[in-house]
């Protein structure tokens, strides 16, 4: 795996679009880590390496969909505990919105909620509309602490990166469970004020 996030990273900024293309596939290693590691080297570029992170991911989505339409129950049985999918997979029949918004900015590896999606028959455009909103939240909040605090940034990477992702994650849930309340509410009207 080294090996391969070297050659990866001797590519650069193409190296990080085709690892996170990968890493909503089947790569075990999330794309972070290259951006983490370009954005040091050069941080005046690191919204650039957002950007093409960002594009790479949602790029590779619909292909890891696909691998979960085919073949998904088999795909991940071999890279992940049985008893992970079936907890993974209850959760997702209740929650799949919140759990792929969840997801797509958690350490949780992203190819999961793209292969569980196609195996579950979950509409391709919902999970592209709830991983671009939580992608780009992981991938711009690495570029603009780069971008603003420079090399320094990567030092605050671990404590501040984390924060910021859990009150993304708070946040980000917090408006999709008023959203969703709030339709529910108004569908529950709808009929009394008919009769």
């Amino acid at each position: 795996m080294d090996a391969i996030l070297e050659f990866l990273r001797n590519f650069g900024a193409a190296g990080l679009f085709i690892h996170a293309m990968i890493d909503a596939i089947l790569f075990p290693i999330p794309a972070l880590f290259l951006q983490l590691s370009l954005s040091a080297l050069n941080p005046e570029s690191a919204l650039w390496l957002a950007t093409l992170g960002y594009a790479g991911c949602l790029a590779g989505t619909p292909i890891g969909y696909g691998i979960g339409k085919a073949s998904g129950n088999l795909v991940l049985s071999k890279i992940i505990k049985q008893k992970w999918l079936d907890a993974a997979t209850a959760l997702f029949r209740r929650h799949g919105e919140a759990a792929i918004l969840i997801g797509s900015f958690t350490p949780i590896p992203f190819k999961l909620f793209t292969i569980l999606s196609g195996c579950m028959n979950y509409p391709l455009w919902k999970l592209l509309v709830y991983a671009a909103i939580g992608r780009a939240v992981k991938f711009y909040a690495v570029g603009f602490m780069f971008y603003i605090y420079g090399r320094a940034a990567e030092h605050m990477v671990g404590r501040v990166l984390g924060i910021i992702l859990l009150l993304a994650g708070v946040l980000i849930t917090a408006v999709w469970l008023f959203i969703r309340n709030y339709r529910k509410r108004k569908k529950g009207k709808a009929p009394e004020s008919e009769s």
